[in-house]
């Protein structure tokens, strides 16, 4: 028969569990005060407790001190308790990458003509006629950006003292195709520039390209047609490009809706009798 519990091993448990009991682990065991609730007794040789794991010990034991040996005596284990959950931290608000690097000081339109210089970084320049910047009213309230040069402008009726017309790439492309994507990013820094020095308080982007350059976006114009978007803490809406209205007369109704949307922004009063034919 396997002996007993030492009364020196014993005494070193009492020691050790009293000294969880003084640090206030509590995810062993009970309170050694408390009744036992097994009624089997666990008789351990001395060399099989020199074997208990850490896992073993998340068994609740209690010593009782009866007049006999003492024994050993354990219990289910107790169940840990559920650690709360812990709020994420909000995010702070601050300026885009492109506001905090991108944005030169004192710059002006004629230092950014200057930089573009007589432009050979893309194969626009090849076939070429002539480098076209910009046009209109330097401080602007209002900035259109097209896709590139060569497209009519006009066809929205707004005259050029009133408004900046600018585009995406400064060299019109061949049989005016849309600019391709490594045109694009080489030119369109110069449009940012242009955008940051007139400071418009709307920008309205004529067509798809203007758009996805501006909101660096793949989603189709279709999507957020005459919605108010940001670009740079401005507020920008995109609707279709004039070339489009050309070829699809009836698109000119949503074109004219949505730039009802700017001139209610800008105080503009609506002539009326103005159409969308």
């Amino acid at each position: 028969m396997a002996e007993r519990i030492s009364e020196t091993l014993q005494k070193k448990l009492s020691d050790r569990l009293s000294f969880y009991d003084d640090l206030g682990i509590q995810l062993f065991y009970r309170d050694r005060g408390a009744v036992a609730v097994s009624d089997t007794e666990l008789q351990l040789e001395p060399h099989a407790v020199a074997r208990l794991s850490t896992s073993e010990l998340q068994k609740e034991v209690t010593l009782s001190k009866p007049a006999g040996k003492p024994v050993l005596r354990a219990t289910a284990p107790v169940a840990a308790p559920v650690s709360p959950k812990i709020a994420s931290l909000p995010v702070a608000a601050g300026p885009s990458l492109f506001e905090a690097v991108d944005k030169i000081a004192d710059d002006t339109l004629l230092k950014v003509r200057e930089d573009l210089g007589e432009c050979a970084r893309c194969k626009l320049h090849s076939t070429r006629h002539k480098i076209v910047f910009g046009d209109g009213n330097p401080k602007a309230r209002l900035v259109f950006v097209g896709e590139g040069p060569g497209a009519d402008e006009d066809a929205l009726g707004l005259q050029r003292k009133d408004v900046y017309i600018c585009n995406v790439v400064k060299c019109r492309p061949p049989e005016n195709r849309q600019p391709e994507e490594d045109e694009v990013s080489t030119c369109s820094p110069f449009l940012f520039r242009q955008i940051d020095v007139i400071a418009p308080k709307v920008i309205v982007c004529l067509g798809a390209v203007a758009a996805k350059t501006l909101l660096q976006t793949n989603r189709g114009i279709s999507q957020f047609r005459g919605e108010w978007l940001e670009f740079r803490g401005r507020k920008l809406l995109a609707t279709y490009h004039p070339a489009y209205l050309l070829r699809n007369p009836p698109a000119k109704s949503e074109v004219w809706k949505d730039l009802q949307k700017v001139m209610a922004v800008l105080g503009l009063e609506v002539k009326k009798g103005k159409s969308s034919s």
